[in-house]
């Protein structure tokens, strides 16, 4: 597996090229990561910049998979949005896992998922939330890693081609080392 590395303040503005990559890649494939086409790698770069300062302040913790074989080009990004209502400490929502049609198959959303699970325990957060279009190929990981559906909405989002798409809610306990 590729090397997966949490980006700091310091590393994440010389990132946001392949962070802007991998995204645009996953919007022109018709994921629905909150984007309409056309949508390129400008925007896409805009995106990632705005995140920035949430970034610098700890709120939101991403991380890249490197692929060491394309000289360390980032093939794939997970995002963890860190708990800030005082009511709320406990949970953590998952954002835009994406990985580039180029390293698919190759157990990257796996690992990055992985990762970002074992960041939020580390942390304290016991509750993950996530969402993403029912029937999609990412719904599918998210079942075999243990994550639980609650709630499927129907016409929730509009698709990169501004199709509305269902979209299924997930949970997942971390309440323990094993989950």
């Amino acid at each position: 597996m590729p090397p997966i590395d949490l980006l700091s303040a310091e590393t994440f503005p010389d990132s946001v090229k392949g962070l802007a990559e991998v995204l645009a890649d996953a919007v022109d494939d018709s994921s629905s990561m909150g984007f309409l086409a056309p949508f390129g790698h400008g925007d896409a770069a805009a995106w990632w910049h705005a995140q920035a300062p949430a970034v610098a302040d700890g709120s939101l913790l991403v991380w890249v998979c490197r692929d060491p074989q394309s000289g360390g080009g980032i093939v794939g990004t997970v995002s963890l949005a860190m708990p800030h209502k005082p009511n709320g400490r406990h949970r953590a929502e998952v954002l835009k896992l994406a990985v580039h049609r180029a390293a698919r198959g190759r157990g990257v959303a796996r690992a990055l998922l992985a990762t970002a699970e074992a960041a939020a325990r580390a942390a304290g957060v016991t509750l993950l939330m996530l969402d993403t279009v029912t029937g999609s190929p990412a719904e599918r990981v998210y079942l075999a890693e243990g994550w639980t559906r609650y709630g499927i909405v129907p016409d929730y989002a509009a698709d990169p081609g501004g199709s509305l798409e269902d979209c299924s809610f997930f949970y997942k306990r971390l309440t323990n080392p094993g989950c």
